[in-house]
């Protein structure tokens, strides 16, 4: 008698339509780490997603690699030695950082109407700069991963013109900390607004290129179009902000809801997408980088002059020739230096239109110069949220176009 195994081929009327599990082949699902150390993760994101073949069934965003406990920090120290910590939140975007927390605690101390007008629009043009630089990072970052290097070049050129007014702005490239409660650090260098100007034009000139790279780009569009596809409830319940919600065409920005600063004297369109896709994030980031340089001309030319800071020693550092000579600014300056500004008990929420999104910042005051608690709303960390829908369905080379694409980092997620 024969003793061999019987091979029965699966009924034909099976296979048509939904597929046999992965079980009755005998074959299992394999699961895979993608980070914290996966260059496209742009940052220390580790994603733990299980795969059917090249097809991802389920994924799972694991972050906390990097969290440094800024919020109980913020806790322990008076509200402006807390400025330099904004700065590492988005850190592509510092100088926005800065502004988002100042008009917070502004909000709560009851001064946000009595900031000078030129303290005002040079705060606008500093959130501005920042929105195209982190727009342009995100943009070379998410080209370079699914294989455009040359666009990273060009945005790397642009990014370091920033970086040039940055420094000759605030004293620093990077970590700026410009921005002080109830005004600025100093008034604008001779000749910055010029610098400014002539780079605005360069800009335009720069995405003009990146634009003819990328957006008819048979490549780029087949990698993009169709991909990743956030609809518009989908947007809206998982509470996304910034170019992620306009893109999937949610008319949507703090800017225009909720205007703060100067933004109302101030004409800008916000651009929106119509399916959702990274290829609609990615022309929205393109558009708001355009828009931005709209802004920034806006405010040169309305630049009044006038003062930079709140006339006012229990809020601001009073002048250091009146210190000097004068008991009453030195006792000011003491107080502020030591124990901060005296907030009122209270509690508020402040969010600010950020290149990620909206960045809030919840403040629980019970009085004097320290927060009793502090929250910070990181856009970057409820993105992420989506991801565990968003990402099944796709194959593995897509997860790294819809991660470029949702354009997060990884410093304001761990905060």
């Amino acid at each position: 008698m024969s003793t061999g195994k019987e091979i029965r081929h699966p009924d034909p009327a099976a296979l048509d339509g939904a597929a046999l599990p992965a079980d009755d082949f005998g074959g299992e699902r394999l699961v895979l780490n993608m980070g914290p150390s996966h260059p496209s993760t742009h940052g220390v994101l580790r994603l733990v997603v299980e795969l059917d073949g090249e097809t991802i069934t389920k994924a799972t965003p694991d972050i906390g690699y990097l969290h440094r406990g800024d919020e109980k920090i913020a806790e322990n120290l008076t509200y402006t030695q807390f400025i330099p910590y904004t700065d590492r939140l988005d850190y592509l975007a510092p100088l926005a950082n800065n502004v988002a927390y100042a008009l917070a605690v502004e909000k709560l101390l009851g001064i946000a109407d009595r900031l000078p007008l030129r303290c005002q629009y040079i705060r606008v043009i500093c959130c501005e700069l920042a929105r195209i630089s982190a727009h342009l990072l995100g943009l070379g970052a998410f080209a370079m991963d699914v294989g455009a290097m040359t666009v990273f070049l060009h945005i790397s050129v642009e990014r370091e013109k920033i970086y040039n007014l940055c420094e000759s702005l605030t004293g620093a490239r990077f970590t700026t900390s410009y921005t002080r409660i109830g005004g600025l650090a100093r008034d604008l260098p001779p000749g910055w607004t010029d610098q400014c100007r002539r780079y605005t034009a360069e800009i335009l000139t720069a995405v003009n290129e990146i634009d003819r790279l990328l957006t008819r780009n048979r490549i780029w569009m087949d990698r993009t179009r169709d991909i990743g596809v956030i609809s518009r409830q989908q947007a809206i319940d998982y509470a996304l902000t910034g170019p992620n919600l306009r893109g999937s065409g949610v008319d949507y920005d703090v800017r225009k809801a909720h205007p703060y600063l100067v933004y109302d004297r101030l004409q800008f369109d916000v651009p929106l997408g119509s399916v959702g896709d990274c290829y609609d994030r990615y022309l929205v980031r393109l558009e708001e980088i355009r828009q931005s340089v709209r802004i920034i001309h806006q405010c040169l030319n309305q630049l009044p002059e006038g003062p930079i800071n709140i006339p006012d020693g229990k809020i601001t550092l009073p002048p250091k020739d009146r210190v000097l000579t004068r008991m009453e600014e030195l006792i000011h300056q003491f107080m502020l230096v030591t124990e901060g500004v005296n907030a009122p008990p209270g509690e508020i929420y402040f969010g600010a239109e950020n290149p990620k999104g909206e960045l809030g910042f919840y403040i629980n005051s019970r009085g004097g110069g320290v927060p009793w608690r502090l929250k910070i709303r990181a856009p970057s960390f409820v993105n992420l949220a989506i991801l565990p829908e968003l990402l099944p369905g796709h194959t593995i080379s897509d997860v790294v176009a819809i991660l470029g694409s949702l354009d997060f980092v990884m410093g304001e997620c761990d905060r």
